[in-house]
């Protein structure tokens, strides 16, 4: 057992440790992990292609986030259903504890290094959710359509002469995304058990047997995932959105004072002084990439399944989804934070951080909210990850219930033991997956993405002026 946790241990320090550091005036570093190393550029690389699409196509995603949905495939979702479920799977725990961690490490500075990498990632989730459009299929269990990463991988790697039924790589990326779905559903439970504790000091049993039942009723449906955060989504992000502009509101006054801090500590003004500029640096570029999960294939997933006229129209409604998570959202809870006199939450971390925060701005009040939210923002996050799962358990198993049922019980199982306790080994399971989803993913995503960028080409000769 020993050997497993050392060899876990020594896989997540590749993907997410420092692989490489450079030395920083201040006697401070940059470290650099290998995903940053690969999406960072990547980012970079898409963004120029795209001649700075976050940019130029902004009010065009608003627009097209407005359309109605015009359905030609019974069981299909629309385009902004499909942006609603990876919008749900986007935001969760992170945009919460997350952002806070990033802060408390990083410092204030952090926040405009999340900014900068949500803009980056809005391209890269352009190119590999517009991807997911072209190389879908049709989905002969749920309906509508299938597809995401493993498919478009399939696509680049498996000859058509019919020999080869199945793409290793494809393998691999559909098998770390199901390893990394069931990690981050013990991490669900334990987060909303833990909260509730604290805000309503219910055991975690309790808690946990409640939200097992409420997912298993959703889950184990044909069809109900689409219909419930179609109804959550709006709900959960609507409100944090609107209670933290009602925080701004009562500190309006201290609001110049918190940007001129994220500016100037962006640029290690202070930091580089202390030998930490690095640490703001890579606090906000990690979590922005975390949170947001453009490049990971994650989104995709849920890409591939809109029935949308055009397919860069469902990459441009992704790109969105970036921005929506990182800009909006994570932006709301480091305002919460950066608000708050530093004196009430030195030492103090994670969600007691953010309680201790949402406490000195509306009281109790506050605390009950911030749980609800995280149950809000965790549920929907594990109700969304089950559809991602879907193609990929397909992609391995064929087409059958029983592959499908069984991946869902075993994720509720997760879900369970997670709501009890911590077990960081399968947390690190997580983080692994997810990171080994990004290197098969860029494997496929930097050759095919000059199909993606044909696709917005083409787009933009054909949309009305």
């Amino acid at each position: 057992m020993d050997i497993i946790i050392k060899g876990i241990q020594m896989i997540y320090q590749f993907l997410w440790g420092n692989l490489i550091t450079i030395p920083l005036p201040g006697e401070s570093s940059l470290g650099l992990s290998l995903l940053v190393l690969i999406l960072i550029p990547s980012g970079i690389y898409f963004t120029i292609r795209t001649r700075f699409l976050p940019f130029r196509f902004f009010p065009e995603m608003l627009k097209i986030s407005m359309e109605k949905k015009i359905s030609s495939h019974k069981g299909s979702i629309s385009g902004v259903q499909a942006l609603i479920i990876s919008t749900a799977t986007r935001v969760g725990m992170g945009n919460l504890v997350g952002v806070v961690a990033a802060i408390s490490l990083g410092g204030a500075g952090a926040v405009f290094w999340m900014w900068i990498t949500a803009l980056l990632g809005s391209s890269t989730a352009f190119v590999e959710a517009t991807l997911a459009q072209m190389y879908k299929e049709k989905d002969p269990l749920y309906g509508g359509y299938r597809g995401g990463p493993a498919y478009y991988i399939h696509h680049l790697f498996v000859k058509k002469d019919g020999r080869r039924k199945r793409s290793i790589i494809a393998i691999l990326f559909a098998i770390s995304g199901l390893i990394c779905w069931c990690g981050i559903s013990q991490v669900i439970g334990n987060s909303v058990s833990s909260a509730f504790e604290n805000a309503f000091q219910i055991p975690p049993l309790y808690t946990t047997i409640v939200l097992v039942l409420i997912a298993a009723v959703i889950v184990l449906r044909k069809n109900a995932t689409v219909r419930v955060l179609n109804i959550i989504v709006p709900i959960m992000a609507g409100l944090y959105f609107l209670i933290t502009i009602f925080i701004i509101l009562q500190n309006i006054g201290q609001l110049p004072s918190v940007f001129q801090r994220i500016f100037s500590e962006a640029f290690g003004l202070r930091q580089a002084v202390a030998g930490g500029f690095g640490a703001v640096i890579m606090n906000g570029a990690k979590r922005g990439l975390f949170s947001n999960e453009a490049g990971s294939g994650s989104a995709p997933c849920a890409a591939a399944a809109a029935d949308v006229s055009h397919p860069a129209k469902e990459g441009l409604l992704q790109a969105l989804g970036v921005f929506i998570d990182t800009i909006v959202i994570c932006s709301c809870s480091a305002m919460i934070m950066l608000l708050t006199p530093a004196d009430l939450t030195n030492g103090l971390a994670g969600m007691d951080l953010l309680q201790t925060a949402m406490d000195y701005h509306l009281g109790m009040f506050g605390v009950i909210f911030i749980a609800v939210i995280l149950w809000l923002f965790s549920f929907s996050t594990f109700i969304g990850i089950l559809f991602y799962a879907r193609p990929n358990i397909a992609y391995l198993f064929g087409d059958n219930w029983l592959s499908q049922t069984l991946y869902k019980l075993l994720a509720l199982v997760m879900l369970f033991v997670g709501g009890l306790a911590a077990y960081t080994i399968v947390w690190d399971l997580g983080d692994i997956g997810i990171g080994l989803m990004t290197i098969f993913n860029m494997i496929a995503l930097v050759p095919l993405s000059r199909h993606a960028l044909d696709s917005l080409k083409d787009y933009e000769k054909k949309r009305p002026c």
